[in-house]
């Protein structure tokens, strides 16, 4: 029986590291299962049907089109080939605080949280976030690891006889999990620097980065779980991270006049559309226990994860 678990345990470590490609915006070699075409189909497949549960696209071309302006200039600062990707930036006419990143570059924005927002930097921010989750390919790393975690835990489950199979098998999916959610608060760290690395090269002040974890700060209510067993670190533990990067890989832009929070242009050409909007399609009411819970969709990552609804999950 021994024999036969490592048997199989050799060729699943070898078909993971056949699936191993190069990403040029994390600069490693990393495990895929999914290809981009796929993952381009994947988001064309399920784009509509995720936005039509948010509400739709808010019914204004301008702000629509300002939006797709400043995603459209963060994704043609992408590494490699993802400038070419079909990236799609959607306002969604929902009044919850979060957005969100779909296989394949379509990007969804809630009307909830642009409202929150003083500057276009902020803005920035956020949709470099979810840009960087698709160049870093977190959602196909995340249904490729699941994929080989299931394996293993299977095949040690087989190895293990009736007797203590089932044991095994539970207490697997337990570890399993953890790690997984922990894999998945660190591709948050890394989007959030990602997001930055974006923004920057636009010449947006970074700063507007800490500024979007200050709005979610004051946006949670109500009790939260252990940051271990959440998908989506603290923004207590973000706003330090991105603290951090702003006084050292980005002091250069701070007080520094050629990177701008473009406060003026937001609040001029945006913010009076958004607010004389109608009420928003989707209201994005929640229970007071659910507010500040993670949400992710069965494709999506979400920034900020405040007011997610549950009945999504």
């Amino acid at each position: 029986m021994i024999t036969r678990f490592r048997a199989v345990a050799a060729l699943a470590f070898a078909a993971s590291l056949a699936a191993c490609t190069f990403n040029p915006a994390t600069g490693r070699r990393e495990f895929s299962m999914i290809s981009r075409d796929e993952e381009i189909a994947m988001g064309v497949t399920e784009g509509p049907k995720f936005a039509a549960e948010f509400g739709g696209k808010v019914n204004n071309a301008e702000l629509q089109s300002y939006v797709s302006r400043i995603g459209h200039a963060l994704a043609a600062k992408t590494e490699g080939d993802y400038p070419s990707l079909p990236w799609e930036f959607t306002l969604l006419d929902s009044d919850v605080i979060n957005a969100f990143a779909l296989p394949g570059g379509k990007i969804y924005l809630t009307r909830g949280l642009a409202r929150q927002m003083t500057n276009e930097a902020q803005l920035a921010a956020v949709l470099g976030h979810e840009v960087g989750h698709v160049t870093a390919r977190h959602i196909n790393s995340q249904m490729s690891r699941q994929g080989l975690t299931s394996l293993i835990i299977g095949v040690a489950a087989a190895a293990s006889g009736q007797e203590y199979g089932q044991d095994v098998a539970e207490i697997g999916q337990q570890v399993g999990g953890v790690v997984l959610l922990k894999f998945g608060r660190d591709q948050e760290s890394q989007a959030d620097e990602f997001g930055m690395r974006y923004m920057s090269k636009l010449n947006y002040d970074p700063k507007g980065a800490l500024e979007v974890m200050q709005i979610l700060q004051r946006a949670m209510a109500g009790g939260r779980q252990p940051e271990l067993l959440s998908t989506h670190p603290y923004p207590e533990t973000r706003m330090e991270r991105i603290q951090n990067a702003l006084g050292s890989t980005y002091k250069a832009t701070q007080g520094n006049p050629q990177f701008s929070l473009r406060e003026s242009e937001f609040r001029s050409g945006f913010l009076p559309k958004l607010n004389a909007l109608p009420a928003p399609k989707h209201p994005g009411a929640v229970k007071k226990s659910d507010a500040g819970t993670p949400f992710m969709g069965k494709y999506g990552y979400c920034a900020l994860c405040l007011a997610g609804d549950r009945s999504h999950d």
